[in-house]
């Protein structure tokens, strides 16, 4: 039995639900829509609303399902946020309008369009915080982020989440090899 999938979620005040073969989440924040499988569906009861399966072999979408409806569901109410740091001498960025620059010490700075639904906030130049309503493309755009430098395991120089732990290496020792 999923697990996950049993779990009643709640919803806030200001969030209207429109469930079809797709189920519409409108809130303050935006709007997003969630695919609904074959066999699953959605029970409202009173202030939450519960994700049912027609069989056992649903399981793993049904709590897939359960899963995207709760993310949807608090994205359009509250919102979602990814924070990044900057590491590096030199290393800097900088967002105008939609526009982010990164200077990550190549030859060139690095221009980023954000997407629509996402909003960046730059602190000291070296701390990003991404906020929307969007889990998935929020993650998405972290990632994309964190690819242009990742962190190095020797200097740990580089883009990295916020609270990321990274194991630095040792770097080479003695003259070994005559």
């Amino acid at each position: 039995m999923s697990r996950v999938g049993k779990k009643p979620i709640p919803l806030p005040a200001g969030v209207k639900l429109n469930i079809g073969k797709q189920m519409q989440v409108e809130g303050p924040k935006g709007k997003l829509t969630v695919e609904i499988p074959p066999g699953i569906r959605f029970e409202q009861k009173g202030a939450t609303l519960e994700v049912v399966r027609d069989n056992d072999s649903l399981a793993a979408s049904h709590g897939l399902t359960r899963a995207l409806a709760a993310n949807a569901i608090q994205g359009v109410s509250t919102g979602f946020t990814r924070e990044l740091d900057v590491v590096g001498t030199g290393f800097r960025v900088d967002v105008k309008g939609n526009i982010a620059t990164f200077i990550l010490g190549y030859s060139h700075p690095i221009e980023y369009l954000l997407p629509k639904g996402i909003e960046m906030k730059v602190d000291k130049q070296t701390h990003v915080v991404l906020t929307g309503f969007d889990r998935q493309l929020i993650g998405h755009v972290a990632a994309q982020f964190r690819a242009l430098r990742p962190p190095d395991p020797y200097k740990n120089k580089g883009v990295r989440y916020t609270g990321e732990t990274l194991r630095k290496k040792a770097g080479k020792t003695g003259a070994g090899g005559k």
